[in-house]
């Protein structure tokens, strides 16, 4: 009953965030309405019992990627003028595109829940496991996908320092 109670919350946060993200004219204040989406994105993991996951969606979306784009935000942009609307035309392409992707997705779900029901059913990993698989240097680990990610993330930053230091 609790667990029903929550999942509806946290289900309510992601959909009116969400939607306040799109919608909102300030850039800052999207931000901050994506940073909700992805808090209660991690509270899902973590009702699901993937703990793991959900200190990870926290950790490195929640913390490290919001920090990103708050910083870049500011530094290309002036984060207090507000966003101008599309032409409706534009809108409606989006709004189409948008649909179309929906419709994918969905499709992609209905035809494949058999399979995802196998995996959700199997016993969850160990979190030494999980490690072993990011970051080992064997066939099918990570290392190299982690440092690649990080290098491009330095790439990031130092883009953005050099674009806020022409001003």
């Amino acid at each position: 009953m609790v667990s029903n109670i929550i999942f509806f919350i946290l289900a309510f946060v992601t959909v009116v965030s969400s939607i306040l993200a799109v919608t909102s004219q300030k850039i800052i204040r999207s931000a901050v309405f994506l940073l909700f989406v992805l808090l209660s994105t991690g509270g899902f993991y973590f009702l699901l019992d993937y703990h793991f996951l959900a200190i990870t969606q926290i950790a490195v979306y929640a913390g490290g990627v919001m920090v990103l784009f708050i910083f870049s935000i500011v530094l290309t942009s002036q984060p207090g003028i507000g966003v101008k609307f599309e032409k409706p035309g534009r809108m409606l392409v989006a709004a189409l595109a948008a649909l179309t992707g929906l419709a994918i997705c969905g499709h992609i779900i209905f035809y494949n829940v058999n399979r995802v029901y196998y995996y959700v059913t199997q016993d969850e990993l160990k979190v030494q496991d999980i490690g072993f698989g990011l970051l080992g240097t064997e066939k099918y680990q990570n290392m190299l996908p982690f440092e690649a990610v990080s290098l491009l993330l330095l790439a990031c930053i130092i883009g953005g320092v050099m674009i806020a230091r022409k001003r």
